[in-house]
């Protein structure tokens, strides 16, 4: 059920990013002036097809699901009618020809806009940044943080979420720079703490980053009983035979009062078995479970993939709704979208230099993967997950790499410059660089996926 899902997910996403990339050209096209001869979703044979329109435009359904084309008027593809010579696209002017093919990666940036507005403005109840014990020999245990300390500011700057601690201490750990951190601990005390991101390894962000800095959420407050409220189907505390609602009396014969006492346990476990005493509405049991080795950062720890449960009243202390007006909702959504997008690219400039690992490459299986996740987690999460994928492919449909809309927006710049478009030669060298490229980070991007699935 849990693959379905991830494949449903990722179909669903996929179908959304490329109708809403394709129809950002079509009607950009449209409005210049240009015919187009056929909008498909995918490649390769046309699996569905109906024509619409005075131009009898054959909308398909191609078998490739990786992609999408809308193809137009040209008389570079093939003979136009003289009457027709002035709707094709090789005959618009070089801004007109810019318009169109830029409408596409502006179309996924737009989408992105609109759902992060919209969710600003709806709210989000997220978890209020309230911090673990820090491991010890981490950035954030050198920085003297302690459990139950609660983020205020960042740099001077207000935080209200979990989520957005963690986008903007991700920023900063790729930057390297030195953080202010305003924090309040259980007692209301103000506390003023120094982040020394200059240590933070770029290599490792394959893993966790704020793990790997040691902020960790404060999920399991002590007043937090070891009861079993959510099981992953198909995981290890499903197949050893735990239920919801089951209550963890011992591990090991040792006994368990306190649901971060049963994480530590299985944490500090991979690949070893437990031997479980658990208290149902049956009377009392015993169970094996052998914790699921999970490396992170080199480091291996036990998960069996269960959640605990908290007690309503708990929880209200735990998260928060982010709500804002419709003025400051638009403008958060505008800097959120800009934010990720330069991100992406600086993530991709370190990759070229270096300075970050390949490993960070993600292909259609991670993606389904995480579309699978958010989805399990609930429509605001795969929502988020929606725009920040179509974020990434306005980002890399941008990228001067021919074949791809950077690639022709390149071409129209140099034609601006020279007062004349490229030779076709030049542009057939440039289409088969491109294809290379491309491969290249597809090949890349397969092997870092398959390279996932086999270390977990």
């Amino acid at each position: 059920m849990t693959i379905l899902i991830k494949i449903a997910a990722f179909v669903v996403a996929l179908g959304v990013l490329i109708v809403i990339h394709e129809y950002g050209h079509y009607l950009v096209a449209r409005l210049c002036g240009v015919k187009v001869l056929r909008f498909s979703i995918g490649f390769g044979k046309a699996l569905w097809m109906r024509r619409r329109g005075a131009d009898q435009t054959e909308w398909v359904i191609a078998a490739i699901p990786l992609g999408g084309y809308v193809k137009m008027l040209d008389e570079r593809e093939g003979p136009v009618a003289a009457g027709e010579l002035h709707r094709a696209f090789n005959r618009k002017s070089v801004w007109q020809r810019i318009a169109i093919v830029f409408a596409g990666p502006l179309a996924n940036f737009l989408l992105a806009i609109v759902i992060y507005w919209g969710l600003f403005v709806y709210g989000v109840q997220e978890a209020k940044p309230i911090l673990a014990e820090p491991e010890s020999a981490t950035i954030a245990a050198d920085s003297g943080l302690t459990s139950g300390e609660t983020i205020v500011k960042i740099d001077g700057e207000p935080v209200a979420s979990w989520q957005e601690v963690r986008w903007r201490l991700l920023q900063l750990a790729v930057e390297r720079q030195p953080v202010q951190l305003e924090t309040v601990d259980a007692r209301q005390r103000l506390n003023s703490r120094t982040l020394d991101l200059t240590r933070f390894d770029l290599q490792g962000l394959d893993g966790d980053p704020l793990l790997r800095i040691g902020l960790q959420l404060w999920l399991y407050r002590p007043d937090v009983p070891p009861v079993i409220d959510t099981v992953e189907p198909s995981n290890v505390a499903a197949n050893a035979g735990l239920r919801k609602d089951d209550r963890v009396l011992a591990i090991d014969g040792r006994r368990i009062e306190r649901w971060d006492e049963l994480v530590r346990a299985v944490r500090a476990s991979p690949g070893k078995p437990l031997r479980l005493r658990i208290a149902r509405s049956s009377g009392e049991t015993e169970l094996t479970v052998t914790p699921a080795s999970v490396q992170q950062d080199g480091i291996a720890f036990g998960r069996i993939g269960a959640g605990p449960y908290v007690a309503p009243e708990l929880k209200k202390d735990l998260v928060t709704l982010v709500r804002y007006g419709l003025g400051t909702a638009l403008r958060m959504a505008l800097a959120r979208t800009w934010e990720t997008s330069v991100f992406s690219l600086k993530m991709l400039g370190k990759m070229i230099v270096g300075e970050i690992s390949w490993k960070n490459l993600s292909g259609p299986v991670t993606i389904a993967d995480y579309a699978g996740q958010s989805a399990q987690l609930g429509l605001g999460a795969y929502i988020v997950f929606l725009a920040m994928i179509s974020i990434s492919l306005g980002v890399l449909n941008l990228l001067p790499i021919p074949l791809l809309d950077g690639g022709h927006l390149l071409y129209y710049a140099v034609e601006i410059l020279k007062g004349r478009p490229l030779s076709e030669r030049t542009m057939e060298l440039g289409q088969r660089l491109g294809l290379t490229v491309l491969l290249f980070l597809m090949a890349f991007a397969f092997y870092n996926d398959i390279n996932r699935l086999l270390t977990g």
